[in-house]
C-alpha cells in the first residue's frame, strides 16, 4: 500500500503536525506527530507575514530552520514506526504561507522543498496553491475536495468546518460537487488578544472567553468588514484579519474588559461560521468540526446552540481525529499530484478548470 506523510503548519504557527497515511482505495491514518514551533521561529514567521526590512534573506533564513525542524519530525515518525525513507512514496508540504492574496494574483507559502527532499531522501510534493491562482482561483480552501474523498460517502447533506487560524466550510451535499470558502477568523484573533493581554498561546477550552460577556457595539463593529457581506468563492489570511485590525476597531471604543473582548471574538467566529452556512447549505444535517477549534468547548457549545437542530460534533465521531486531518489532507494532495489527479474544485476556489496541484521534487 503507498505510504505518504503530510507536514501542515497552518496560521496559528503553534507547531507542525506530520500524518503518515496509507492511500489505495480508501485513505487511512497511520501515525502521526507533532512538533512545537520555536518561540523565535514562531515571532520570525509571524514578522513576514507583514512588510519589514530585508525580508528575501529573513524568509530564506526562516524557511531553512523550517525545513529542519520539518525533517527532524519526519526522521522522528519513520524511527518510531520502523520505517525508512524509501517506504514512503511522497511527502505533501503545504510549507508556511506569509503572504496570502488571489486578488492581486499571488500567494506565498516557504518550505524550501529542495531542502527537505535532501535532508529526508523522500520526494516532495509542494506549492499546493499556486496553480489554482494562477489559473485564476483563490488558491484556498483546497481542503474541501480531501473532506469529500474522507467524508462524503454518507447520503444527506452535511458539512465539514475546520477551525484553525481562520475557519472554512466544505459543503457536502448529495447530488452536487463540493463547495466550501473561507468564512473569518477563527483562533487567529483569539489566539493574537490572549496572548496579548495574558501571555498565552491560546484560550483552552475558551475559558477565558467564557468568563467573559459579548458587547454588541463591538460585535456589530467587527461584523461590518466587507468580507463578510462577500460571497464565496474567498479567501482571507493575516493579511486582512489581525491584531491591528481589532485594535483599529477598539480604538474609538468604550474601554471594555480584556475577557468581554475575547467573549465578543469567539461570538465573532461563531456567528460567520454559522451565518456562511445557513447562508449557503440551510438544511445541513451534521456539521463535522476539526482544527483546533473542534477543542475549545465555549466555541463548540456556542455552535451547537446556534445551529440547532443540526448535529455539531467533531470528526472524531466519525473516526477521525480532528487535530490530524489537515496535514493528512496534504499527504493525500501529494498523492493526487503523483497520480495526474485534479485536486482542486473550481465550485469552491473559482478557478477556471481542473487543475492538479503542486510540484515535484524528486528524490
Amino acid at each position: 500500500m503507498p505510504l505518504y506523510i503530510g507536514v501542515m503548519s497552518g496560521t496559528s504557527l503553534d507547531g507542525l503536525d506530520i500524518a503518515l497515511i496509507e492511500q489505495d482505495t480508501a485513505i487511512r491514518l497511520i501515525a502521526t506527530h507533532y512538533t512545537p514551533m520555536p518561540d523565535a521561529l514562531r515571532t520570525e514567521l509571524l514578522g513576514l507575514c507583514a512588510s519589514g526590512p530585508d525580508e528575501i534573506a529573513r524568509s530564506a533564513i526562516a524557511q531553512q530552520n523550517w525545513v529542519t525542524l520539518a525533517a527532524q519530525g519526519i526522521h522522528t515518525l519513520l524511527d518510531q514506526h520502523n520505517l525508512k525513507p524509501q517506504d514512503i512514496r511522497a511527502i505533501g508540504s503545504h510549507g508556511q504561507t506569509i503572504r496570502h492574496e488571489p486578488a492581486r494574483g499571488f500567494t506565498v507559502q516557504i518550505g524550501n522543498p529542495a531542502l527537505l527532499t535532501e535532508l529526508t531522501g523522500i520526494s516532495v510534493v509542494s506549492d499546493f496553491r499556486s496553480r489554482d491562482v494562477a489559473a485564476g482561483g483563490q488558491g484556498a480552501p483546497l481542503v474541501p475536495a480531501f473532506h469529500e474523498a474522507l467524508f462524503g460517502e454518507s447520503t444527506g447533506n452535511r458539512a465539514v468546518l475546520n477551525v484553525g487560524g481562520f475557519s472554512n466550510l466544505s459543503l457536502i451535499e448529495t447530488g452536487k460537487p463540493v463547495s466550501g470558502f473561507d468564512c473569518g477568523p477563527g483562533n487567529v484573533l483569539l489566539d493574537a488578544w490572549i496572548h496579548l493581554q495574558r501571555g498565552e498561546h491560546f484560550d483552552r477550552d475558551g475559558q477565558w472567553a467564557a468568563s467573559g460577556r459579548v458587547e454588541p457595539q463591538l460585535l456589530n463593529t467587527l461584523l461590518s468588514d466587507s468580507f463578510f457581506s462577500t460571497k464565496g468563492p474567498k479567501s482571507t489570511g493575516r493579511e486582512v484579519f489581525n491584531l491591528a485590525w481589532l485594535q483599529q476597531h477598539l480604538a474609538p471604543m468604550p474601554t471594555y474588559r480584556p475577557q468581554d473582548i475575547q467573549a465578543t471574538l469567539l461570538e465573532l467566529t461563531a456567528l460567520t461560521i454559522v451565518e456562511s452556512l445557513q447562508t449557503a447549505q440551510p438544511q445541513t444535517e451534521t456539521l463535522l468540526v476539526c482544527g483546533g477549534g473542534a477543542h475549545n468547548g465555549a466555541l463548540m457549545s456556542r455552535l451547537a446552540s446556534l445551529l440547532a437542530p443540526t448535529q455539531v460534533s467533531s470528526t472524531a465521531t466519525h473516526g477521525v481525529d480532528p487535530d490530524w486531518v489537515e496535514a493528512m489532507a496534504f499527504a493525500w494532495l501529494a498523492h493526487c499530484c503523483l497520480e495526474g489527479i485534479a485536486a482542486n474544485r473550481p465550485s469552491v476556489t473559482g478557478a477556471r478548470g481542473l487543475r492538479v496541484l503542486g510540484a515535484i521534487y524528486p528524490a
